[in-house]
């Protein structure tokens, strides 16, 4: 049996029965384009988080007040809350190797108001540093500087967020340059609108307000405090993160008077460090999704094997018909191992296509961006290429088994 005739009578085999071939395909198609709209959907979200990490500094330190400590059943306590980082460490630490900028920050939450609108947000005191070390770039106007924060200025940076809440969704950052906002009961003055970076919720970098960092410590966290909430620190060079994140924890220790590094009253974050387990918790839950998906792969390569045990049974005088005229073991073999691929293949071209238009449509609908690899395309064909094999060959060798004489007495 030549090629050409095994591809013919593979054709009309299959299209004897379409309907039968149809369903028969189903598991495979809803099992490709399942594997593939869920690993897209997964490795969206994986880079998402990254791009999210990322854009909140390069080659970024954050130092936290207060110790990762373990209460009761593990939760973590004083960590960010605590009163043991000051202004004085953040210039400290400014001298350690390799560290490009320090900013020291110190952040609540507060009620934003105009006249006839308001709404409550983060309000951060940041130095004129800041902008360097968390990648901020200005939309219109001009960042804090040293000289406000040194004279306790009462000026305020606000987000895009901001500017839609407090003067409407038709404004423009030009809008509210200028503008006087009141901050709980102080007034400040609108110098600058930051450009957008994205986000939701309390995560949303666009919906802060900015302000001297002197000035936040006097008119909100009170005169007798001058404790930061953060210390965030922008290393020369990725290289060299892990290397200044210890040199900034043995300063800090000798600041602080503690001998025992277990008993640091800080917590140092490393963005490197973050983007890794973010990166390996999404891996894990989209390997989860491919395996949970890929349950109806094998649900399909079973249906694919039950047709296929199906047609030997109604095509038995044929296949003595066969056998008897010269056909070999290996005729019959090839024949139906090549009507069980062709169901796959054809199952698996249909549900890659039906995979990437879901996930397009996901994209679309701005829930996630979901990103097709080729990766995932190949792994899913291969998949169903080697179902078709598995499940087809067991059914193909039981048809070659058979005696043309028993064949063509079947009834």
């Amino acid at each position: 049996m030549t090629t050409r005739d095994l591809i013919e009578e593979t054709r009309i085999a299959l299209s004897a029965n379409k309907v039968r071939s149809g369903l028969t395909m189903l598991g495979i198609i809803i099992g490709i384009a399942s594997v593939i709209a869920l690993v897209a959907i997964g490795q969206g979200a994986q880079n998402s988080i990254q791009s999210s990490i990322q854009s909140i500094g390069s080659n970024l330190i954050i130092v936290m007040p207060g110790a990762q400590k373990q209460i009761g059943f593990g939760a973590s306590g004083g960590r960010g809350s605590a009163h043991t980082l000051t202004l004085d460490d953040a210039h400290a630490i400014e001298s350690v190797a390799d560290v490009a900028a320090v900013s020291g920050e110190y952040s609540s939450r507060a009620q934003i108001s105009i006249a006839g609108a308001n709404t409550n947000t983060s309000v951060t005191g940041v130095e004129a540093s800041y902008a360097t070390v968390h990648n901020l770039q200005m939309d219109q106007g001009t960042f804090i500087t040293d000289t406000q924060s040194q004279s306790l200025a009462k000026v305020a940076i606000i987000g895009p967020t901001v500017v839609t809440d407090l003067f409407g969704e038709n404004a423009t950052a030009a809008d509210a340059l200028g503008q006087r906002i009141r901050i709980n009961n102080a007034l400040f003055t609108i110098v600058g609108v930051t450009a957008s970076k994205g986000g939701s919720g309390f995560g949303n970098q666009d919906d802060v307000v900015y302000i001297p960092l002197n000035t936040a410590l006097q008119y909100f966290a009170g005169s007798s405090n001058r404790y930061l909430s953060t210390i965030s620190i922008q290393a020369s060079d990725q290289s060299a993160m892990t290397q200044v994140q210890n040199d900034v924890s043995s300063l800090l220790l000798t600041r602080h008077r503690i001998s025992d590094p277990s008993q640091a009253d800080f917590s140092i974050l490393n963005q490197a460090d973050i983007v890794s387990a973010a990166s390996s918790v999404t891996s894990t839950f989209t390997t989860l999704l491919a395996a949970v998906a890929g349950i109806s792969l094998i649900v399909g390569g079973i249906g694919i094997m039950n047709m296929m045990l199906t047609n030997v049974t109604e095509r038995m005088r044929e296949i003595g018909l066969r056998k008897a005229i010269g056909a070999t073991r290996g005729d019959v073999n090839r024949q139906f191992l090549a009507e069980a691929i062709a169901l796959t293949f054809l199952g698996g071209g249909i549900g890659i296509v039906l995979g990437w238009g879901a996930s397009y449509a996901v994209s679309l609908s701005g829930l996630v961006s979901a990103q097709v690899t080729l990766s995932s395309v190949a792994l899913a064909f291969g998949v169903s290429a080697a179902i078709g094999i598995v499940f087809g060959w067991y059914p193909a060798r039981r048809a070659a088994a058979l005696s043309p004489i028993e064949a063509l007495r079947y009834e």
